[in-house]
C-alpha cells in the first residue's frame, strides 16, 4: 500500500483520469474504424483501439489498487481499532 497520503492521492487520481482517457481514445478508434469501412480513409484505428484498451486497463488497476472506494487505508484502520 502507499506510504502517504500524498501517494494514494495522487494513484486514484491517476486512476480516475486515465479510464476516461481510454473511453475517449476507443469511440475515437470506433468512428474511425466505421469510417474505414464505410469507404473513407479512417487512418490508423487500430493504434487508437490498443492505446485505449491500455489506458482503460491501467485506469481500472490504478483505481482498484488504490482502494478509492474505501478511502485512505491507514483511516479506516485506525477506525476499526477501539
Amino acid at each position: 500500500m502507499s506510504s502517504s497520503p500524498f501517494r494514494w492521492y495522487v494513484r486514484a487520481q491517476l486512476g480516475i483520469l486515465l479510464l476516461p482517457a481510454g473511453l475517449c481514445l476507443f469511440g475515437e478508434a470506433v468512428s474511425r474504424r466505421t469510417l474505414q469501412l464505410v469507404g473513407g480513409d479512417g487512418g490508423p484505428w487500430w493504434w487508437y483501439g490498443t492505446l485505449s484498451l491500455i489506458l482503460i486497463n491501467a485506469g481500472v488497476g490504478l483505481m482498484i489498487e488504490s482502494g478509492l472506494l474505501r478511502g485512505y487505508p491507514s483511516r479506516r484502520l485506525d477506525q476499526d481499532r477501539p
